[in-house]
């Protein structure tokens, strides 16, 4: 069989309550442009909110303006979404748990999770949502996920549980060492 190669996230669609609710949340607390908007094409009935996370992606929303948020926890039983992550930077991680308390929003405090730092609170809707910032900057030319693919094998070969820092640095170490020439570490 030949591969649908994929190319990273395209867009994600969320099912909103009323369209003010869904403008609030999105751009209001998480900073998200609000970017367009337009009749949701295959429900008339419903209107279609475009945000930007960022990176220049999308997050939409269908809205109907008869529906009513309700903070009730989404659901998670299999094939359910259990909660979407997006990234922020250490300095915006560090003003989270202040930001979100603000906004009278529950969080769950900062959780380490040895190669990045996450916060979890709950959407208008119940939806899980995690503020999540990696603990560290890959080399020059390598991606995160490089990086952390290197250190998973060194977990592994160690017989450690999970990733940690440890595990992160030394990956780091070992892609620069591949990547970079040095006069003085060959017959020169």
């Amino acid at each position: 069989m030949t591969l649908i190669q994929a190319q990273g996230v395209h867009h994600i669609t969320l099912m909103g309550a009323d369209r003010q609710t869904s403008i609030d949340f999105w751009e209001g607390v998480l900073g998200m442009p609000f970017v367009f908007e337009q009749p949701n094409l295959d429900d008339a009935s419903e209107n279609h909110l475009y945000f930007d996370p960022g990176d220049g992606r999308l997050i939409t929303i269908f809205c109907n303006e008869d529906r009513k948020a309700d903070r009730t926890r989404t659901s998670t039983d299999a094939g359910c979404v259990h909660h979407i992550a997006f990234n922020v930077s250490q300095a915006s991680f560090r003003r989270a748990t202040q930001r979100l308390e603000e906004a009278g929003i529950g969080h769950s405090c900062h959780k380490d999770r040895g190669f990045m730092d996450s916060i979890y609170f709950k959407d208008p809707l119940g939806l899980l949502i995690e503020l999540a910032s990696y603990i560290f900057e890959p080399p020059a030319g390598k991606s995160h996920t490089d990086v952390l693919h290197r250190a998973h094998l060194l977990r592994v070969e160690r017989g450690d549980a999970a990733i940690s820092g440890q595990h992160v640095a030394d990956a780091i170490e070992a892609l620069c060492e591949e990547s970079t020439q040095s006069l003085s570490s060959g017959s020169g």
